[in-house]
């Protein structure tokens, strides 16, 4: 029987580079949103923060690991993500996506009962 963090890494080694990529702008984002309930004083569930950090930081060791493979230096390595940071396109996080969502399904729902 394997753990549940081992059955994480073998996901995590399963998908491409890109996908990793994303997956990290993503975890990002949704730590903002975070970090954003925390100073608006919102509930928000605390190991979630601990969770997304731990999770970003196994994408980025796989993603490194990748990298030692290809035979890419450490120098090399900081410079290709210093590139890979200037190049990422600010976009809302999933978690926001979502509650647009509801919040657009339930004004269309309030439209169609009062028509």
């Amino acid at each position: 029987m394997m753990s549940k963090r081992e059955v994480e890494l073998k996901e995590i080694r399963a998908k491409t580079t890109e996908e990793l990529n994303e997956e990290v702008i993503d975890l990002k984002g949704e730590l903002f949103m975070l970090r954003l309930q925390k100073s608006a004083r919102n509930e928000f569930k605390s190991s979630e923060f601990r969770r997304m950090k731990k999770q970003v930081a196994r994408i980025l060791t796989v993603r490194r690991e990748r990298e030692i493979e290809e035979g890419i230096g450490k120098r090399l390595s900081r410079k290709l993500d210093r590139q890979w940071k200037k190049s990422i396109v600010v976009r809302p996080p999933p978690s926001l996506k979502k509650l647009q969502e509801e919040e657009a399904a339930e004004e269309a729902a309030e439209a169609a009962k009062s028509a």
